[in-house]
């Protein structure tokens, strides 16, 4: 019997329409899988049974009627619970947007539906995306499906869980300085960080607008390619959007790596690093060598200040964005209606908010305050072109960068959520790249003792296509994609 939750997007589609099986077959086997181990993982936080069974039967009836149906007709798709969806809640993983219901689709949710995905579920989160564990998020953490005493990653960890644990099929995570790439590599599945713009912010509940993207989360890299197809592209809504049509990347899937030269920096090689990690990603540039590609060690100075510059701008940026929740216009309001509105402010923001959210609003605010701009923000914001100048320089002599996602495998629940310098320092391989603006990818490169390691490939800006190809030509020839946890 084939467990059809099992499957990548790309060999279900094909089933669908051959009529092998029916879409609303799918959509029970993975509500199936969800209701046998969801209490374990708890990779979601709202669950769309009846709609997506109803989407279900719809495209079936269109399949059998000869009509034409969408890229994704069918596909079970898990959306992090940041991005809105029309009438359905949109929590960001905060109690203070607990009952909060959007009337409206974000961009990249009106694009996998133009194309008939289903979507299933809304994924748990860290806390307006804040955070690398999702143990920040105010309805529970999830667990890691290798080990479920471990962390997913955050902030997207529920859409790595509920694809490494097949719950869901696709979906899509958001990432601010690595909240697709860390739970993609704590979960040992495949995650894409878009270059800044090629995909709409529209509808995304901002965090740091100067640094977040919307990115794909898949089983395979094919499927990863398919996805981003989709929702790359312009868009009016979004002032950052870049002047690119839509476009395909599937003909990036090409297992050729012969002549490409790698660039290895080794500041992401440095303390901290965990040395089964570091042979892990080692042992996948000798594999490319032995593909026919070309390396060579190189130095990127600036990356030292990545984790300061970075985390200066984002607070800053968060401080303002979540102003917005005031307790007046949507979301939750304090019961204290015959105070005055700076007190009712302060209590909703008070019982509203989480721990981190309300650090990050905190340290964000006193970087922005007289005395204090030059010294700190505007310090960042120069640095930023700095490290970003050191992403131009090395990819204009490399094919793409390859380094660890993350330094370490994942590190158990309650392990560093009291510690949260640790918790930041461990974002030091990823929000490099966020600072840059370029693209990057995490795919699976190997385990130890049981838990996977995620390899990092860093492209050129809008240069898509050469990272997916790299990543597709490394999975083809190893078996860590085929990996499945054992739940």
């Amino acid at each position: 019997m084939v467990n059809y939750n099992e499957l990548t997007c790309h060999e279900l589609k094909e089933k669908i329409d051959n009529q092998e099986v029916s879409s609303e077959e799918v959509i029970n086997s993975i509500f199936d899988r969800i209701d046998k181990i969801e209490s374990k993982i708890h990779a979601y936080i709202s669950l769309f049974r009846d709609s997506a069974l109803q989407d279900a039967k719809v495209i079936d009836s269109q399949i059998k009627k000869g009509e034409t149906v969408g890229r994704l007709s069918g596909i079970p798709i898990a959306i992090k619970d940041v991005m809105c969806t029309k009438g359905k809640f949109t929590t960001c993983g905060s109690r203070i947007l607990e009952n909060y219901i959007p009337p409206f689709d974000a961009t990249v949710v009106e694009r996998v539906k133009k194309e008939d995905a289903i979507i299933i579920g809304k994924t748990n989160m860290d806390e307006f995306a804040m955070g690398s564990s999702t143990e920040n998020s105010a309805f529970g953490y999830s667990s890691n499906p290798w080990e479920l005493n471990r962390v997913t990653g955050g902030s997207s960890g529920g859409s790595a869980a509920a694809l490494a644990a097949d719950e869901t099929i696709l979906a899509l995570g958001s990432d601010t300085g690595g909240s697709v790439r860390c739970p993609a590599s704590f979960c040992s599945v495949v995650g894409l960080k878009p270059t800044y713009g090629l995909v709409s912010r529209y509808g995304l509940v901002a965090y740091a607008n100067s640094l977040e993207q919307i990115g794909p989360m898949t089983k395979d890299v094919t499927d990863c390619a398919l996805l981003l197809s989709i929702i790359n592209g312009n868009d009016h809504c979004d002032s950052t959007s870049a002047p690119f049509q839509n476009k395909s990347y599937m003909n990036a899937l090409v297992s050729d790596v012969k002549d490409f030269t790698l660039g290895i920096p080794k500041e992401f090689f440095g303390e901290g690093t965990e040395k089964a990690v570091e042979k892990g990603v080692w042992d996948a540039i000798h594999k490319f060598e032995d593909l026919g590609a070309n390396y060579n060690e190189i130095s990127m100075p600036h990356i030292a200040y990545s984790i300061p510059t970075y985390y200066l701008i984002a607070m800053s940026e968060a401080s303002s964005n979540l102003a917005r929740f005031d307790g007046v216009r949507y979301g939750f309001r304090a019961e204290k209606s015959e105070a005055d509105w700076d007190e009712v402010f302060g209590i909703t923001r008070q019982k509203g908010f989480g721990a981190e959210v309300k650090r990050r609003i905190i340290l964000g605010t006193f970087a922005l305050s007289a005395g204090y701009y030059d010294k700190y923000y505007l310090k960042a914001l120069k640095i930023r072109t700095l490290i970003k100048n050191d992403f131009e320089k090395a990819l204009s002599k490399h094919s793409a960068l390859i380094t660890p996602t993350m330094p370490t495998t994942p590190f158990k629940i309650g392990e560093k959520i009291e510690n949260p310098l640790s918790m930041y320092m461990g974002d030091i391989d990823t929000v490099p790249i966020n600072l840059a603006g370029v693209p990057a990818i995490s795919i699976p490169c190997g385990f130890v003792n049981n838990l996977p390691i995620g390899m990092q490939i860093i492209g050129r800006f809008f240069d898509e296509e050469t990272i997916l190809r790299i990543a597709y030509t490394y999975e083809q020839n190893t078996p860590f994609h085929n990996e499945k946890p054992n739940l």
